[in-house]
């Protein structure tokens, strides 16, 4: 299992795609070079364009002479400046980063200073530079957690066994630098999930809708009446779960 961190800003996701430029193409590309054969990479979330990740789980088969420290080196010094390899571990064969997760958590950054305007901020947040009623979007965000039917806030697409999902944690945070942070955890996301939770609960923080809206939206079967999605550049995978006993021995991290 890697642990990858990369910036989403120059990829268009993380599933190859035939006319851009994929994390999974890119790792799959430095890997099957090292172990002089083609691999396949399953990551534990397939993020959109633009949205980054600070520790994102991938499975990947490789050949026994391959050490978790000598793999790492070797990775990080074929894969592109925009990805990197945090940590390696040994799992067990049948270990899937996507299929065996417990859960997954990511993270949404909004900008709400002027100093949203800076290129460095914006390319990873919502460079939005207003500011925010949090109160009001922390008791939106208080409804989320548990077991709910999420349809008003997935992207309409192939259609799906059910939408709900088990929500744990939801919470929103401004820690004094220009930013507000939306956490959230769960057993699994919908395609734009998150984005859509954002932007709807953004424009009920600019008073643009009313902070009712939210206990409705979750009942409603349809993303008619949801908020457009938040951009892509505010969201990042942040961390995903497993059982302790899909590690069979010792890594290597920074």
């Amino acid at each position: 299992m890697l642990v990858l961190e990369y910036d989403g800003t120059r990829f268009c996701g993380w599933q190859s795609q035939p006319d851009g430029r994929s994390v999974q193409q890119a790792v799959e590309g430095a890997m099957s070079r090292l172990a002089g054969t083609p691999r396949k990479a399953t990551a534990a979330g397939r993020t959109d364009a633009g949205v980054h990740a600070h520790a994102m789980p991938v499975t990947i088969a490789m050949p026994d002479r391959w050490s978790c420290a000598d793999l790492q080196r070797a990775a990080n010094a074929l894969l592109p400046i925009d990805i990197a390899v945090r940590a390696v571990y040994p799992v067990q064969d049948s270990a899937n980063a996507r299929r065996s997760a417990l859960g997954r958590r990511y993270r949404y950054t909004v900008a709400t200073t002027v100093q949203a305007r800076s290129p460095f901020r914006n390319r990873l947040a919502w460079a939005l530079g207003r500011t925010l009623d949090l109160a009001a979007m922390q008791r939106c965000a208080d409804l989320l957690p548990g077991l709910h039917d999420f349809r008003a806030f997935a992207a309409v697409g192939e259609p799906k066994p059910h939408y709900r999902c088990q929500v744990t944690e939801a919470r929103w945070n401004h820690d004094g630098d220009g930013c507000a942070y939306f956490t959230i955890a769960a057993d699994r996301f919908l395609h734009h999930m998150v984005r859509m939770l954002v932007g709807t609960m953004v424009d009920i923080g600019l008073g643009r809708r009313p902070e009712g809206d939210m206990a409705r939206l979750i009942h409603l079967e349809h993303n008619g009446d949801t908020s457009p999605p938040a951009p892509a550049a505010g969201l990042a995978f942040v961390s995903a779960g497993y059982p302790a006993e899909l590690v069979t021995g010792d890594g290597v991290s920074w």
